[in-house]
């Protein structure tokens, strides 16, 4: 945006954010890995998920974003040493990051080695069997990339950590502490490998930020992708400690980075960065993964679409409001219905187990282009159809009809 403004609509801000977010206006399908890691570094990270009942999520944001891609084109991206662009660290949670991002993450692996935070119990843990941990670095450093189950003596359960061997629990150890990092997946499980063989010599070599230069360009970099955002939007985005957010944010706001805005019926202040584009209108059909930058801050997904969404995996059956594993869907630059999906890779179907449109919004006029993106989703997965599971709801109902169904 050229000019900076005092305030800003609720309709501008959502543009806002779409647009920062890669939605608007509509990009290239991705066509090889170098696309697809340009993505990542406009988003800033991609939240890795291991839940698979439709899709794992991270393969998700590149389709909601620019329709049927080649799944390898993330793996290339991540996994192939000729074409890595990306790597593995804790950015939002567990994440995809661009590999030129790498250095700004160093403060964060010398807390863990500090065990600081989340990080404590596994440095107690490292610190009461360091014969262990020399034995399974040795182990990585003289075999090459490592699964904890190629360990030797390593594979044992101990029945707690989720039921991580202790092989596991030091290789995620060296991999918080950037020891090892994630040279490649089999079958979803890390496969780990010294940092300084897995990462382009460049990255290694490049000098290390202080953690107060660090956390201001994740902020910065969290402020481009948002568009506009809350202090408390920016210090989410890569999980920065509050205090050290709240330092960061005022030095943005001198060096022009963003500039504080307020967004009609928001109560906290609101920062708009400086690249940010507001388009005249915004027109997209997205299904979105749980896990999507777009909402996977919560309060930030009710202020900006006043759309209320929890996950419900880890809810009681009994307990669930609307299912399992829920998609919202983006119509538009409103989220204006969510569906319960299901990869029924046996039958080859996309199993819609049900469904329901906000309030306010006609499920005859969602159901058409929901049903498309449906089908989209389902042809994307190599899945031969779509199969409406339940008649309970208005959506649901409409969806059948639009389909033909009985």
């Amino acid at each position: 945006m050229r000019r900076a403004r005092a305030s800003v609509s609720l309709a501008e801000a959502r543009r806002i954010a779409l647009a920062a977010q890669g939605f608007a206006p509509a990009g290239c399908a991705l066509r090889n890995a170098s696309a697809y890691a340009r993505l990542v570094l406009m988003l800033g990270a991609v939240q890795i998920d291991s839940v698979n009942v439709l899709v794992r999520s991270h393969y998700l944001p590149a389709f909601s974003r620019r329709g049927e891609y080649a799944r390898s084109l993330l793996e290339r991206a991540a996994y192939d040493p000729r074409q890595r662009r990306l790597f593995e660290y804790w950015g939002h949670e567990a994440s995809l990051l661009p590999i030129e991002c790498q250095p700004l993450f160093r403060w964060r692996m010398e807390q863990a080695k500090r065990g600081e935070g989340v990080w404590g119990r596994l440095k107690r843990f490292a610190s009461e069997h360091t014969s262990a941990v020399e034995s399974v670095l040795a182990q990585v450093r003289e075999r090459g990339a490592l699964g904890a189950g190629d360990l030797v003596n390593g594979g044992r359960s101990k029945g707690s950590w989720w039921g991580w061997s202790e092989g596991k629990e030091i290789l995620e150890w060296l991999f918080w502490t950037g020891v090892v990092t994630t040279a490649a997946r089999r079958n979803f499980e890390r496969l780990y490998d010294l940092s300084e063989r897995v990462l382009p010599a460049e990255i290694v070599a490049a000098p290390t930020p202080t953690k107060e230069e660090a956390q201001r360009e994740l902020m910065a970099i969290a402020a481009r992708a948002l568009g506009i955002a809350t202090a408390r939007d920016l210090r989410d985005y890569f999980r920065l400690p509050a205090a050290d957010a709240a330092a960061r944010l005022p030095e943005l706001v001198e060096a022009g980075v963003v500039t504080p805005v307020a967004v009609e019926g928001w109560k906290e202040q609101a920062y708009l960065h400086r690249e940010a584009s507001c388009p005249r209108s915004v027109d997209v059909n997205a299904l979105l993964s749980p896990f999507d930058s777009l909402v996977w801050e919560r309060q930030r997904t009710e202020r900006l679409f006043d759309f209320h969404y929890r996950l419900e995996i880890y809810t009681p059956v009994h307990k669930r409001v609307h299912g399992y594993y829920v998609l919202p869907f983006l119509m538009g630059d409103r989220l204006v219905a969510r569906v319960d999906l299901k990869a029924d890779r046996a039958r080859g179907i996309l199993q819609v187990r049900g469904g329901s449109v906000e309030e306010g919004e006609r499920a005859t006029k969602v159901a058409p282009r929901l049903k498309r993106q449906l089908e989209a989703l389902a042809g994307w997965l190599g899945l031969d159809g779509v199969q409406f599971m339940s008649r309970r709801g208005e959506l649901m109902r409409a969806l059948r009809r639009a389909s033909g169904a009985v």
